[in-house]
């Protein structure tokens, strides 16, 4: 009998298209043992069993930063709505899903979960934005996804927000002044609006069921 070969790990593509937050969920992904290739490489992307898009900042402006990268939109769409990859968002990278972005006009997202990005307006004027620091995961009864999103505490910075046209893309809530999606998912495509890589144990904990995620 010849001999076995090792068993690769899989690939965590995570997208280098500028977003501020790369190295820190760079790190924190390394943390639970992922092999991770920072890359803005679309072949790489294509390539990889596992893709990860940070986000910082403005809806527009990083929708402007992915689409530069060559072909990148193209071959995330090709690797996961074809290919079946599993997808994390994180933050701007979670509104992306969206069909559009309302912050200074309209601006067309990558359309994988139908919803806009609209700023927050809580009616009582004593609730500040952006919701910035700690708040509550809370799961949905009808939620599915539980495998990977687990009730608890993280780390929330942002201004704006995921209305989902179905409720049922909704995986969890928070509350700021009023319900705000915390996170949507879709057959193999999760987003998260907080921020796994500053959530401390709760945050690893979820990095570590998607890497584990079998959608």
């Amino acid at each position: 009998m010849g001999e076995r070969k090792p068993i690769m790990p899989e690939i965590v593509a995570l997208v280098d298209y500028g977003a501020g937050n790369l190295h820190s969920v760079h790190n924190a992904l390394k943390a639970v043992g992922a092999n991770v290739k920072v890359t803005a490489d679309a072949n790489v992307v294509r390539a990889a069993d596992r893709i990860v898009l940070p986000g910082v900042g403005a809806f527009r402006a990083c929708r402007d930063g992915l689409k530069k990268v060559p072909g990148m939109i193209e071959a995330m769409t090709e690797r996961v709505s074809v290919g079946g990859a599993p997808f994390l968002g994180i933050c701007v990278g979670m509104q992306l899903l969206a069909d559009r972005g309302l912050e200074f006009g309209s601006h067309k997202g990558l359309g994988w979960i139908p919803g806009e990005v609209r700023r927050i307006e809580p009616s009582d004027p004593r609730i500040k934005v952006p919701h910035m620091g700690w708040n509550d995961v809370a799961l949905l009864p009808h939620a599915r996804f539980h495998e990977v999103i687990e009730a608890g505490e993280a780390y929330f910075l942002h201004s704006y927000h995921f209305l989902a046209e179905n409720p049922a893309d909704v995986a969890a809530m928070t509350d700021h002044g009023e319900g705000l999606v915390a996170a949507v998912a879709r057959d193999n495509v999760l987003g998260v609006q907080f921020h796994p890589e500053k959530s401390q144990a709760y945050g690893l904990a979820l990095l570590e069921r998607f890497l584990a995620w079998r959608p």
